[in-house]
């Protein structure tokens, strides 16, 4: 959540105007924004800065109207979003005309300025553009909460030494294949 930010470019909306509540979308926002650039092999949404981020979406997304804005808890930032000049948007195909018809249609739930109306991460895994390579039975989603709560001052050894047991947690056949390699 801070200010600077070498990602910019992958930030949701939500992000950028400095809502309060957030989830998974942001990451399906995030992905999006490099399908796109896979897709068009550069980054749909270069901004400069904060501000500058926020209108580039706009010109590509199209103005939003009154209930696609309604998540938008800050008050200064709605008025923002409602100050833009008004955009048709650019229709996705047009941007990548090559891209096929079933990836524009994912692309176009993923990139959804309202959190809300985004697609989901199974419902996008689920879509006709991926499911031919998504097998659910293969990588469930988690059943439990992840908690991302961790001590900034750790040294990267520390670090790294916690990710490999957490990783041995979860695959403890990779210990024996790591002993059978240094033996």
């Amino acid at each position: 959540m801070t200010e600077y930010v070498v990602t910019r470019w992958y930030r949701a909306p939500e992000l950028l105007l400095c809502c309060d509540n957030y989830g998974t979308s942001i990451d399906v926002w995030s992905v999006g924004c490099i399908f796109a650039e896979l897709l068009g092999r550069k980054p749909i949404f270069p901004g400069t800065e904060c501000l500058n981020q926020l209108k580039l979406i706009i010109n590509i997304l199209g103005s939003q109207r009154e209930e696609d804005i309604e998540f938008i808890d800050n008050p200064k930032a709605r008025r923002f979003i409602k100050t833009l000049p008004y955009t048709a948007g650019t229709p996705l195909q047009l941007l990548y005309p090559d891209a096929h018809p079933l990836a524009i249609d994912l692309l176009h739930r993923m990139l959804v300025f309202d959190p809300t109306k985004r697609i989901g991460v199974t419902e996008a895994l689920q879509h006709p553009y991926m499911s031919a390579l998504y097998d659910p039975g293969s990588n469930p989603p988690a059943n439990v909460p992840i908690d991302l709560d961790i001590d900034e001052d750790l040294e990267e050894e520390t670090i790294r030494d916690l990710m490999w047991e957490e990783m041995l947690h979860y695959h403890p056949e990779d210990l024996a294949n790591q002993m059978d390699a240094s033996t």
